[in-house]
């Protein structure tokens, strides 16, 4: 089974390539790109997989207020030529979307399952939301697998590359409190623990709208406090509000993610977030060895 990974150099595509090995086909930006649809069927066409796998995206949440079209073109308008390609040769389709397609429920305090309505608050989690729908709605045999604050190793490898982990570990050694939101609640999820979230949901041959996070939840502020105090850093972190943090898009209160069908449908149960981040801390000491 040949798959095509798209977005192969990032967080979640470059553990994919590493966890498929031969099986699998990375595609960058320059090889396929969203926003220039001739690009992927003409890619596709020469690859000829059985599954793709959209690992792509317009991720710049702050940046999509200023310049929304930019990231409906690559979240959505990629996403819906993707589905069209697929379904008109019988491909699979996994498609990653995200948590922020919820938060317009402010009093929300339980986790979303798949079933329930969407919210989205700005752009780019308006741009991820038609990106699901065009999936959904185009391509037959698809995947649709939300997740919820990536880090990976591939931010740490890749110059310009950033994750909320590495950014925590470099503010650190700028030196002074390091100020972080306390009032969203969410569960950072490993790119290994996604990855294998999507394997098990291949093997298993399930199809659909799937919720793969790591297990738990926490806020940013506690997130921030337990990587240094995991990593045997004293820094001192100051827990602040959105408000005060004042972010140019909105941010979900809480998008906290129901797991239940992946776990029921594979038999995959993704580890805790505390011990996910305990194996990448130890995991990215051994790469710096």
């Amino acid at each position: 089974m040949v798959i095509a990974v798209l977005g192969a150099t990032g967080q979640l595509g470059s553990e994919l390539l590493e966890l498929w090995g031969e099986a699998a086909v990375g595609l960058t930006r320059e090889e396929l790109d969203l926003s220039d649809p001739s690009t992927i069927e003409a890619t596709l066409e020469t690859i000829a997989p059985e599954v793709v796998v959209n690992a792509a995206a317009y991720n710049q949440v702050d940046k999509a207020e200023s310049e929304p079209a930019a990231a409906m073109l690559v979240n959505a308008q990629g996403p819906r030529q993707l589905a069209r390609w697929c379904a008109s040769r019988g491909v699979r389709l996994v498609h990653v979307s995200t948590d922020f397609v919820f938060g317009s429920d402010t009093s929300r305090s339980e986790p979303y399952a798949e079933s329930d309505e969407t919210g989205p608050l700005g752009a780019y989690a308006l741009s991820k939301l038609g990106g699901e729908l065009y999936v959904r709605s185009g391509c037959p045999d698809h995947l649709v697998v939300r997740t919820c604050g990536l880090y990976g190793h591939a931010a740490l490898r890749r110059a310009g590359g950033g994750n909320f982990v590495e950014t925590m570990l470099r503010l650190e050694s700028a030196g002074g409190p390091i100020r972080v939101v306390e009032d969203q609640r969410c569960t950072p999820t490993s790119a290994s623990v996604l990855a294998a979230a999507i394997d098990a949901l291949l093997e298993s041959g399930c199809r659909g709208l799937y919720h793969a996070t790591c297990g738990g939840s926490t806020t940013w502020c506690e997130f921030a406090r337990e990587i240094f105090e995991r990593s045997e850093l004293d820094v001192e972190v100051e827990a602040i509000t959105t408000s005060e943090f004042g972010a140019p898009a909105a941010r979900p209160g809480y998008s906290v993610l129901d797991c239940g069908r992946l776990v029921r449908d594979t038999g995959y149960t993704p580890p805790d977030w505390d011990d996910a981040l305990t194996e990448y801390l130890a995991s990215r000491e051994a790469d710096h060895e």
